[in-house]
């Protein structure tokens, strides 16, 4: 069986999904047709229910969770990873929650959005631009403040931008809770055994790249950008960790919890009962 496998060119996606796509695991009689976009991109493909396996924000999943469930294995969670709200002049965390202000985000349905508009429901003057755009515009002048996500936390300061407020941090102070940003997931009318094979072939994959970091050091390269070679190892670093391997209840926790306080604002409607795949034996 030939499945379609989305997930972003960033150095994150590249390293855990490398032995997969160069079939340096055992695929266990699967076969993958690789899309790679960016992020708002997969988040619409899943929308329209283009790709069995995808990468998308949580934000989005929860437009899409009737079509697919989430796996365990993959995800971008952590702490002290979340979006940066910048900007290039001195502006205050009071001027963002009293709204009004011009701000460019990465995309409607990411999890940084999301983010945003708990912390800040009065922030609605929004404007949508592919994430590696954003410090640019703020550059420009043409929005007073941006949120930035990927590696654009490593370089906004060099460009002269400055931080306003790191919303994972926000997040991380209310909650107690790792910040759930980018999940992996399949569709739901898949066979069961199909879910839970992908499931762990995912898991593999994160493993095997933690157990031979050199060997998608090309394929990360290839993909970045022209990113400093630091930078794609920071980048991985922040984003991959034992999250990405398995949620645990830990993570299903936290993903749970974002849900519920988006419900609670009303950005977001009911859920399916079951989210998650369920991992067999």
């Amino acid at each position: 069986m030939t499945l379609t496998l989305g997930f972003s060119p960033c150095p994150n996606d590249c390293f855990m999904f490398d032995a997969i796509v160069h079939k340096r695991i055992d695929l266990r009689g699967l076969s993958f047709d690789v899309r790679m976009a960016d992020v708002e991109a997969l988040n619409h493909a899943a929308f329209a229910g283009d790709v069995a396996v995808t990468k998308l924000s949580y934000h989005a999943y929860a437009y899409c969770a009737e079509r697919y469930a989430l796996l365990d294995a993959g995800s971008a969670l952590g702490r002290n990873c979340g979006p940066l709200l910048i900007s290039q002049r001195p502006i205050s965390r009071e001027d963002v929650e009293a709204g009004g202000l011009s701000l460019a985000i990465p995309g409607r349905y990411t999890t940084a959005n999301l983010l945003l508009g708990l912390a800040f429901p009065k922030a609605t003057r929004k404007t949508e631009l592919v994430f590696s755009a954003i410090e640019g515009a703020l550059i420009d002048g043409r929005f007073d403040a941006g949120v930035i996500i990927h590696e654009n936390r490593f370089t906004y300061g060099l460009k002269g931008l400055r931080k306003i407020v790191d919303l994972g941090e926000l997040w991380e102070q209310t909650t107690g809770a790792p910040i759930p940003l980018g999940a992996i997931a399949i569709r739901r009318d898949l066979p069961d055994e199909v879910q839970r094979t992908v499931n762990a072939l995912v898991r593999q994959s994160v493993e095997y790249a933690f157990a031979h970091p050199e060997a998608s050091a090309a394929f990360v390269r290839a993909h970045a950008q022209e990113m400093d070679e630091a930078v794609m190892r920071q980048h991985i670093a922040l984003y991959v960790n034992d999250y990405s391997i398995d949620l645990g209840a830990d993570g299903r926790g936290a993903i749970e919890m974002l849900f519920e306080r988006a419900q609670r604002a009303g950005v977001i409607g009911a859920l399916p009962e079951k989210l998650f795949v369920d991992p067999g034996m």
